[in-house]
């Protein structure tokens, strides 16, 4: 099934770091935000690094990403992919994440899971030269090669370049 990236990548002028998945999820598209998925741990590992409780509120992570200069967008702007399956996405348009970087102060970019690191290598590093560090997915599907505490220590690394 073909999707196209629906969501606006959240950013202001004074955001530091980049996250990039690589396709909103079945959930995060009806949902409208990025990460709804109930069992997607993206929004707990935050909660848990930054100490603060983040509600279920679109405008709400919204400010929370202000506040602590986080960019969140996706590296796919269309593809052909079964529900919500990185492993099954094909025939991909990239974003443009230059148009983030230059309108932001972004040094940093991260990228969640295998996939979204893979495809940002292929279709944005040639155009941004900036080298993504590598965080793991905290999607469900993952959930059985990272614990929270796990997921939690690898994203701790954001703190130090924000």
């Amino acid at each position: 099934m073909l999707v196209k990236h629906t969501l606006e990548p959240v950013y202001n002028n004074n955001s530091k770091i980049l996250i990039l998945g690589s396709i909103p999820s079945v959930k995060s598209r009806e949902y409208n935000f990025y990460y709804a998925h109930k069992q997607n741990r993206f929004w707990k590992v935050l909660e848990i690094i930054f100490n603060e409780k983040i509600l279920d509120n679109i405008e709400y992570k919204k400010e929370f990403l202000y506040k602590h200069n986080i960019a969140l967008f996706d590296v796919i702007k269309s593809c052909e992919i079964i529900g919500s399956k990185d492993s099954t996405i094909k025939n991909v348009k990239a974003n443009n994440i230059n148009k983030i970087i230059k309108n932001s102060n972004i040094k940093t970019i991260f990228t969640t899971g295998k996939k979204s690191y893979n495809l940002y290598m292929k279709y944005c590093y040639k155009n941004t030269k900036i080298l993504p560090i590598y965080l793991p997915s905290t999607s469900p599907a993952n959930i059985g090669n990272y614990s929270l505490e796990d997921l939690v220590n690898e994203y701790k690394i954001i703190l130090d370049y924000i």
